[in-house]
């Protein structure tokens, strides 16, 4: 489902020292402007670990960094020039996957780079009138899932299990209700984790759902959300931290009821949904990450103790017309990041590792 353009500004947040009610004291994350190498919307950011990065946007348009964003390397998809890349998803500073939108059946298509982004080999073209592919994710760098709105009730949603072929998976669906959709705001609307588990959000009908699926997509089972749902509203972006315990966020792109941002907590693998306190963000909410690490992890077991205590339930959200917050108990309390505005998408490779990007190619890394 297409999303209208944003037209904000990059500002810088302040680091200010905040109090939990309880009287412990938080501080504001460190936000650090970083030069993408254009000026093209980014819509979809994908850390592969602290120091490389892909993300993607308008005009064909993907950014690669591998130096943790000290310099950024901007490139143009060719045959894509017209097309927005609405997700990304990086496997090493070679290899990595975009997923593009456009007016066309056939503007729907994923790309692969086996060599940095010299070279893009196109591995799927949607001819299937009526397809909006939103988002892919991926379980390892060959095995991934992308998921489009709903055709005459029908998901048709793909797999893949080499990572160069794609099969549609419609079959393996639940049934869609009418006018069920989901946003293609940040590559987030379906989320991964472990070797088999998949979450996707929607909304465009009466009841915003989690699909969700425990053995690769062989199949589904679907789950209301307590989010506002209508043709303009409903789940946005989902993430899990582990296989039980999971956040959803979304809200109504009407600009006369901006005030249905909001969260919801699972702690069954997504059969059940609680809402959260609202966090303090107009619009819709796009895009929302966990800040912990990803990959590969060479610490000691105290050290990977310590940060995921400290960071386990802390989450990034952005926003379209409200900015950006983040919380430290996956909604209890929130924090408003302060003039950050106009981003699209947020990920993490580790808690000080993790990286904002929105409109007219501004990057923000933010360091917990």
């Amino acid at each position: 489902m297409l999303k209208p353009s944003l037209s904000v500004v990059l500002l810088l947040a302040a680091f200010a020292t905040l109090s939990f009610a309880e009287g412990s004291k938080v501080h504001q994350p460190k936000l650090i402007p970083q030069n993408s190498g254009t000026t093209q919307g980014l819509i979809a950011v994908s850390p592969v670990n602290s120091r490389v990065v892909w993300a993607s946007g308008r005009g064909g348009t993907f950014v690669l960094t591998t130096n943790g964003g000290k310099t950024w390397t901007a490139g143009v998809v060719p045959g894509a020039e017209a097309l927005q890349f609405r997700d990304v998803q990086g496997v090493s500073d070679k290899v990595a996957y975009l997923q593009s939108i456009g007016i066309n059946p056939t503007d729907f298509r994923i790309y692969k780079t086996i060599d940095g982004g010299a070279t893009w080999t196109m591995e799927f073209q949607n001819q299937l009138v009526g397809a909006f592919y939103d988002c892919f994710a991926f379980w390892t760098p060959r095995r991934g899932i992308s998921h489009s709105d709903s055709v005459n009730g029908v998901f048709p949603d793909l797999r893949t299990r080499n990572g160069q072929t794609w099969q549609d998976i419609s079959a393996n669906m639940p049934p869609a209700l009418p006018g069920e959709a989901s946003f293609a705001a940040s590559g987030t609307c379906v989320a991964t984790q472990g070797e088999r588990n998949a979450w996707i959000a929607t909304g465009g009908a009466t009841s915003a759902r989690i699909l969700a699926t425990r053995d690769g997509g062989n199949t589904w089972n679907a789950y209301d959300t307590p989010l506002v749902s209508s043709p303009s509203a409903g789940d946005f972006t989902v993430a899990f931290r582990d296989q039980r315990h999971g956040i959803v966020g979304g809200g109504d792109l009407d600009p006369l009821d901006p005030n249905n941002a909001r969260t919801a907590t699972s702690n069954d693998g997504g059969r059940n949904w609680t809402l959260t306190n609202a966090p303090p963000v107009t619009g819709a909410i796009f895009g929302l990450s966990y800040a912990y690490r990803i990959g590969n992890d060479e610490r000691s077991n105290d050290e990977r103790d310590e940060e995921r205590d400290n960071f386990a339930r802390t989450v990034v959200i952005t926003a379209n017309d409200g900015g950006a917050a983040w919380t430290p108990d996956e909604g209890k309390n929130w924090f408003l990041l302060n003039g950050v505005v106009g981003y699209w998408a947020v990920g993490f490779a580790t808690p000080k590792a993790g990286w904002l990007v929105g409109v007219n190619g501004t990057i923000l890394k933010i360091r917990f």
